[in-house]
């Protein structure tokens, strides 16, 4: 045999082992995802119930306030950190050692060297590439006051689980105050350190009386249940890890990086009271998802459509990419029905960061307007990223679910219900700020441009990008 047909006979066996990885991970992945729970009577059941409580009045008020921008989003993190003074939980679907990730890893090791316990739990997907082999995380898995673990480690063993993510996003401290929303742990979301960033939004909540029910109380019970289930698993717990070379660097730069932001901030940072910027609510309730790995009842979009189906007058949502299946838009169809003014604002296909958002979209954006749903398209130039649900003149919701199948059946997901005519308001103030910078869709499939947004033109490598992911990809399209 010459030596040209043994590179080719090698170079053939390395392809078909490649294929064979690539059918045997397709074929996992779709069997167990592919199929999509319906709702159990018993979850209608305990959602139509959860409704009639979300009219009374808590006996144990908590006060909140909304945040908006990503510097101030940073801020308030850190601060959270700082004035903690004996637990800190952090979740988050992704965490990256970029700037702003630095800032809050390094605000988390001085929290744990002064004593404080730090939890961290993050996405298995997430952490493959941001948090392995990565000292700056190996930093914080090392230190005695910290534990890491992963939610479902990506093992390409176990295509059947792969797509089961943990998409929250929350910081606790000391059982009494919590950030939560849609915001990442990296430059995209938080601070400015970057030319690209993506928009979203948090809300962060005060209990007065934590020892009684309320929304903390649930965002504790949910973390709890999370952290000890089996497919939660430590992150290089091996504390020897804090003595090599590139560990005690790491460590050592995030510290001096930290005490700098403190020093510049320390005005802010360090105080404690939060009454001035945060408003009395009636009710807070969470939402949740089922935890595990499979295929998820889809409970947060069942109660989300429930609730939206009891407004007055009013629904308007913000979403960053929107891919439904029938039963999602007739969820839909049966709000518009019941709502005067129903309203979506999502990124048009050129804005979108997401390409498989922007290629659904692009195809089904006539099935979307005949729910009868008035879209508006977001033009801003950065994308769009915050999941938010505007309710009559007293109910928002906000949190990390879009309105997708992925967030609809696949992931974790967490959404805030919050019951307060002031918080309603901050966030209509909120969301006319980016509406500001949409269009209209028409029936017609042209534009009523109120605000004289010009819109961002759909390059030809975006067009290429849509192009492929619907030819190529849509019959996977409930995996994106």
């Amino acid at each position: 045999m010459s030596k040209q047909r043994k590179i080719q006979k090698i170079i053939f066996c390395i392809l078909a082992v490649i294929l064979v990885i690539v059918f045997y991970e397709a074929i996992g992945i779709y069997t167990a995802y592919k199929k999509q729970p319906k709702v159990s009577s018993e979850t209608k059941t305990a959602v139509q119930e959860e409704i009639k409580n979300w009219n009374q009045i808590s006996e144990n008020p908590e006060r909140a306030t909304i945040i908006e921008e990503n510097n101030e989003a940073l801020l308030q993190r850190i601060r959270l950190i700082q004035n903690a003074r004996e637990e800190i939980i952090l979740s988050t679907f992704a965490f990256h050692s970029d700037e702003s990730g630095k800032l809050i890893m390094g605000a988390l090791l001085e929290a744990a060297n002064r004593g404080i316990k730090v939890r961290i739990l993050a996405d298995g997907f997430e952490s493959w590439t941001a948090m392995e082999w990565n000292p700056y995380f190996y930093a914080l898995s090392s230190n005695e006051n910290i534990e890491v673990k992963i939610y479902n480690q990506a093992n390409p063993l176990t295509p059947w689980k792969m797509m089961g993510r943990m998409h929250d996003k929350y910081l606790i401290a000391d059982g009494s105050i919590y950030i939560l929303g849609g915001r990442n742990t990296y430059n995209y979301f938080l601070g400015d350190f970057e030319k690209y960033k993506n928009y979203d939004r948090d809300v962060l909540v005060i209990c007065e009386n934590p020892q009684k029910e309320n929304s903390v109380s649930q965002l504790l019970d949910y973390f709890e249940n999370i952290w000890k289930q089996d497919d939660c698993a430590y992150f290089h717990e091996d504390k020897k890890l804090a003595d090599k070379a590139s560990v005690k660097k790491a460590a050592l730069r995030m510290e001096e990086e930290y005490k700098e932001y403190a020093a510049e901030y320390k005005e802010r940072i360090f105080d404690s009271d939060y009454t001035d910027e945060t408003f009395e609510t009636e009710k807070i309730t969470l939402v949740s998802n089922p935890i595990h790995t499979g295929a998820k009842e889809p409970v947060v979009w069942y109660t989300l459509g429930e609730l939206m189906k009891n407004a007055k007058e009013r629904v308007k949502i913000h979403t960053p990419y929107i891919i439904c299946n029938e039963m999602m838009y007739n969820t839909w169809a049966d709000v518009a029905k019941n709502v005067s003014e129903f309203s979506v604002m999502t990124n048009s296909a050129a804005n979108n960061g997401n390409p498989f958002g922007s290629a659904d979209y692009a195809v089904n954006r006539d099935k979307i307007v005949d729910t009868g749903i008035d879209i508006w398209e977001y033009e801003g130039g950065f994308s769009y990223h915050g999941k938010s649900i505007l309710i009559d003149d007293n109910l928002s919701v906000i949190g990390s679910f879009n309105m997708d199948m992925r967030s609809a059946y696949l992931d974790t997901e967490l959404m805030l219900v919050i019951r307060s005519s002031e918080i309603n308001k901050q966030l209509e103030e909120g969301m006319m700020t980016y509406e500001k910078m949409s269009r209209q869709v028409l029936e017609d499939g042209t534009y009523n441009n109120p605000y004289h947004v010009e819109p961002i033109a759909l390059t030809k490598k975006k067009q290429i990008k849509i192009f492929l992911v619907q030819h190529l990809l849509g019959w996977v399209r409930f995996l994106f």
